[in-house]
């Protein structure tokens, strides 16, 4: 299949106009000015990017991974993907190791089968003064046996650990998790900037949702949020116009070139209108697309995002006026590159062939995943 458009994006540069050709599930050529044949899509003004990679996603269309069940999970799946997303993780809330392990078996089947990127434990192991939306009597420091269990749930599916490392055993826990071959993340955390560090050098490379469930940056005291700025390490950012201010956005994206990450850090209602939700066992309502705790200590406190990364990618553009070429390559490229995904993440020979075609608008137009269109769909349907 050869395709034209008004702009084919490449992780270098935009191609206007631009083509590409999809043989089977693989892209076999990308180019740039006319088709070197007839195109079998003219895609007009559209812009092709590639498919989203979003690392930190809960839940979508009233589903959520914590449910353990590959219905919830297709469920969650499906409404991302229909909004750009071709690659995902499955993000599971701090639970009981019971229930957290539990899931973490039946969602390593999808990992197999390729329907999920991987597993990202967000918890248990976090600190209570950065819990968030979790909840806090089930938070615990991390030992060996603990770490070594959940790894084993799993079954080499665990992709990512976020992590708080000021806790007891804290350092050793990144430590061993680098060792298994784990993205660790640096989240829910109270620790200083000198801890930070330290698990940097242990080994660490992501910070989660950054700014997000951890001190403020301060500049006698720099804490989570100036190591993460500073170290060369990814951080995921959360671009809904409600984790964080435009200015913020700005900020990071050009303190930390190509090392940002849009995430959506979705809950079950992504994809939905208002209403009463659940973020793992904790009751959260929606209002005004806005996900809180509904009741508890943490009442009121953010419980993830509605966020798709479709709609990230519009805010960050249209509302906080970064360039499109950096929004997407926070969006796919380097999401892909900080799991070591070859595979996706970029128009390029060779690759699976993911890709969303964007209008004027940055509308979502249409999306392919492995060489095969969806159902035509629009965001504003």
């Amino acid at each position: 299949m050869l395709l034209a458009a008004a702009a084919v994006m490449t992780p270098a540069r935009v191609l206007a106009p631009g083509w590409l050709q999809v043989d089977g599930e693989r892209i076999v050529e990308v180019g740039e000015g006319a088709p070197p044949s007839p195109p079998d899509l003219d895609l007009g003004a559209a812009t092709v990017v590639p498919g989203f990679v979003d690392l930190h996603v809960h839940g979508g269309g009233g589903a959520s991974f914590d449910a353990g069940t590959a219905e919830a999970a297709e469920t969650v799946v499906a409404t991302h993907l229909a909004r750009g997303t071709t690659t995902m993780a499955a993000s599971l809330v701090t639970d009981s190791p019971d229930r957290t392990g539990g899931a973490a078996r039946e969602l390593a089947l999808l990992v197999r089968d390729g329907r999920l990127a991987g597993l990202h434990l967000e918890g248990p192991w976090l600190s209570p003064r950065g819990a968030g939306a979790h909840r806090r009597d089930l938070l615990t420091a991390p030992d060996a046996a603990s770490v070594d269990a959940l790894l084993t749930a799993g079954e080499g599916t665990v992709r990512m650990v976020t992590i708080a490392p000021e806790l007891a055993g804290g350092l050793d826990a990144v430590r061993r998790l680098v060792d298994a071959g784990v993205v660790v993340a640096i989240g829910h955390t109270d620790a200083s900037y000198d801890v930070v560090r330290a698990a940097i050098d242990a080994g660490a490379r992501v910070g989660t949702h950054l700014f997000n469930a951890m001190p403020a940056l301060h500049h006698r005291d720099p804490g989570p949020v100036g190591a993460l700025l500073e170290a060369p390490v990814d951080v995921e950012l959360v671009a809904d116009g409600v984790h964080l201010h435009p200015s913020v956005l700005r900020a990071v994206f050009a303190a930390k070139p190509g090392r940002c990450l849009l995430v959506s850090d979705a809950m079950a209602a992504a994809g939905l209108g208002d209403g009463d939700h659940r973020l793992g066992t904790a009751p959260v309502e929606v209002r005004d697309g806005v996900a809180r705790l509904a009741d508890g200590p943490g009442a009121g406190v953010l419980a993830g995002s509605t966020l798709t990364l479709d709609a990230a990618v519009r805010h960050a553009v249209r509302t906080v006026g970064l360039p499109l070429l950096e929004v997407v390559h926070a969006a796919s490229t380097a999401p892909a590159r900080a799991w070591g995904l070859d595979d996706v993440g970029a128009l390029d020979a060779g690759r699976r062939a993911d890709l969303v075609v964007l209008d004027e608008d940055l509308e979502v137009g249409r999306v392919m995943r492995a060489g095969v269109w969806l159902s035509p769909w629009s965001t504003r349907a």
